[in-house]
């Protein structure tokens, strides 16, 4: 065929393949529009959520949201449809942990939870539990994984729930096997291959036979695991499961190596490779040669396996598999080592660690875009709730405005005297309604504040040191995050959820400061922190100020020293937060000097929250603020102290 004939054969198949892509779209948008016409119910939801499942790769080929799912959502929260949530949110969840973005995949699986727990729905909470628990195992999170399959299995065995029981199971077994538990381990794996066989679920028999090799293996049994592995792979060859082959082949050809019978474990290792040309992800074919190359070497043929372990090189480099480039970067330079070529080893052993840099940066920035996102899809659901709340309030008062229309036409005299009373009483509780709403939208402001400084707290530190500290410093900082993002949900906590945020705050910025300062906390013998409620946020601008104006500018030599002290004084709450730091005033200079003047927008927004506080308690609530000075007039420090109205949970 002439070079014209190809072309034109190519723009066929283009055109051929861009008027699918359109019709696939017109197809669904069309099946939205109709789906529109339907009434705001729970029927509707289920409607939705079946045709969201059914279109999910639609949108996953797109990169976008499934919109299915996006307006199911909507209707759910609209009617107060807690079972639909929870089953919205797993949905929206797994399709997210399916893309790798665990740490977003967590977060919708534990709303899915709470959603579930509303309902009352114990299998639904099986589920999310489960869901909730495969997400922490995908990030280490080991002891939380294995505390939410423990629940999950619980309940699924009160209600007799086989399959929520099979996934639990399986789970415990995987989390002990990564511990090298391996007793536990296998004790679950057989418990989940009998429920599963008695299931006739035959991808489940494949998976926990292939677990117990693994687990068998980890103890040395050898023997032992193969026959597990062949089992498995019969199952896998029965089902023409091509993944399921090929995980099996490559385990029979480590096990086989490991006994140092090295024909049986390239057999294997060879027929591993053959079958993964079937499998879409190619990074299997790259982990094959890198086996094979790693086998060669053990038996001392440097030369042939140096080609295997270039060709993953090759395959890994044109797909992008960072990985399987590490690790074969890592292969190449202990074979040139052992072959005696030392400046090879080196560069190769170069090239591996750039690739582990290069994904250590990649998890930080994906982390950092996680979190963004799921603060982004909190202020969503928030907002949603304030538009239900202020239409419920319409209608209440629309509602109460007929009742009162109806007794003024009947009661006319009794209405002109009761009028004013009721009048005023409304404006009262307008009047109150309006500086809760304020109060509401305040504390609402503290968290991209906090959100904000933190964020910001967190690029400096990555850059000043190096990557494993700063994902350390990510992860104690996704914990509180999701501890404020909880917390400032509510009006009032308990003081020791605020207190406990708040140490972790002072940790981070004390790990940040290189360890400048400690803090101590004197909490009065009389409060039960469980009991005393205080509102969220309320302490931690106060505590930022301290240290970042006055403890940080500290002569190096000197300790800076932060006390956090709460008493109960009748019915008020004195916290007072006293430092060593350098001053009020000399912090001002120092600001002037650098040219910024600006104010302390959290500190704005407390004082402005106490303050409502105040005229919506009628109760005292005020903030004190000394400078502390030596007999010659020297600034010692800074003392705050906050005086708000003692509230109890009883």
């Amino acid at each position: 065929m002439s070079i014209k004939g190809v072309c034109f054969l190519c723009l066929l198949l283009l055109g051929a393949c861009l008027a699918a892509i359109a019709q696939d779209s017109l197809r669904v948008y069309r099946l939205l529009d109709s789906i529109h016409q339907l009434p705001a119910d729970t029927g509707k939801v289920s409607l939705l959520l079946n045709k969201g499942r059914a279109n999910s790769r639609f949108f996953e080929s797109r990169k976008g949201e499934n919109l299915f799912w996006q307006e199911a959502l909507t209707i759910a929260q609209q009617i107060r449809y807690p079972k639909g949530i929870s089953l919205i949110y797993n949905e929206i969840g797994t399709s997210k942990r399916n893309k790798s973005l665990y740490i977003i995949a967590e977060d919708f699986h534990e709303k899915a939870l709470k959603a579930a727990e509303e309902a009352k729905d114990t299998l639904l909470i099986a589920f999310s539990l489960n869901n909730a628990g495969v997400d922490c195992r995908r990030q280490d999170k080991l002891q939380k994984a294995f505390d939410y399959h423990v629940k999950a299995l619980t309940l699924a065995e009160s209600i007799n729930d086989v399959r929520n029981i099979c996934v639990a199971t399986n789970s415990i077994g995987n989390i002990q096997l990564t511990t090298e538990k391996y007793d536990d381990a296998i004790n679950h794996f057989s418990r989940a291959l009998e429920l599963e066989e008695k299931s006739n679920n035959e991808l489940g028999v494949a998976i926990n036979l292939g677990n117990l090799g693994y687990a068998y293996q980890g103890q040395n049994k050898l023997d032992l695991a193969i026959q597990y592995y062949k089992r498995s792979l019969v199952m896998n060859q029965k089902m023409d499961r091509a993944i399921g082959m090929a995980i099996c082949y490559n385990a029979l050809g480590a096990a086989y190596k490991e006994k140092k019978d090295y024909p049986a474990a390239m057999e294997y290792l060879q027929k591993a490779l053959e079958v993964n040309d079937k499998v879409e992800d190619k990074v299997h074919v790259a982990e094959s040669y890198l086996s094979i190359g790693k086998l060669l070497g053990a038996e001392g043929r440097h030369a042939e396996a140096r080609e295997y372990i270039q060709q993953s090189i090759d395959i890994s480099t044109f797909w992008g598999f960072k990985s399987m480039l590490m690790d074969a970067y890592k292969a190449l330079a202990a074979d040139f080592k052992t072959s005696g070529d030392f400046e090879k080893s080196l560069e190769a052993t170069d090239k591996s660690l750039l690739y582990k840099d290069s994904i250590l940066d990649e998890k930080s920035a994906m982390a950092l875009a996680q979190m963004q996102t799921i603060y982004e899809v909190d202020r969503k659901d928030n907002h949603i709730r304030n538009l239900e709340h202020d239409k419920m309030v319409v209608a209440l008062r629309t509602k109460r405005n007929v009742v009162v229309t109806f007794f003024l036409a009947a009661f006319l005299l009794m209405a002109i005297v009761g009028g004013f009373f009721y009048i005023r009483h409304r404006n009262l509780q307008a009047n109150k309604q309006t500086l809760q709403l304020e109060l509401r939208s305040l504390r609402s402001q503290m968290n991209p504040h906090f959100i904000f400084n933190s964020l910001s707290s967190i690029h400096r530190y990555i850059w000043s040191n190096n990557q494993e500290e700063a994902s350390d410093y990510l992860t104690k900082f996704s914990r509180l995050m999701r501890l404020i993002l909880d917390n400032t949900q509510h009006t009032f906590v308990t003081l020791n959820k605020e207190l406990e945020s708040l140490r972790l705050y002072l940790d981070l910025e004390s790990l940040r400061c290189n360890g400048i300062f400690e803090y101590r906390f004197f909490i009065d013998a009389d409060i039960n922190d469980d009991e005393v409620l205080i509102p969220p946020m309320i302490l931690q601008p106060y505590v930022e100020n301290a240290i970042w104006h006055g403890l940080v500018h500290k002569h190096p030599d000197e300790k800076g020293i932060l006390d956090i002290e709460i008493v109960l004084n009748k019915r008020s709450l004195v916290c007072t937060i006293t430092d060593n730091g350098i001053g009020r005033k000399k912090a001002m200079e120092i600001k002037e000097k650098k040219g910024r003047l600006h104010n302390s927008v959290g500190m704005k927004v407390t004082e402005g929250r106490i303050d409502l506080i105040r005229k919506i308690n009628n109760k005292e609530a005020r903030v004190t603020i000394t400078d502390l000075e030596d007999e010659s007039g020297k600034a010692t420090g800074t003392r705050v102290s906050i005086v708000l109205p003692a509230e109890f949970i009883f």
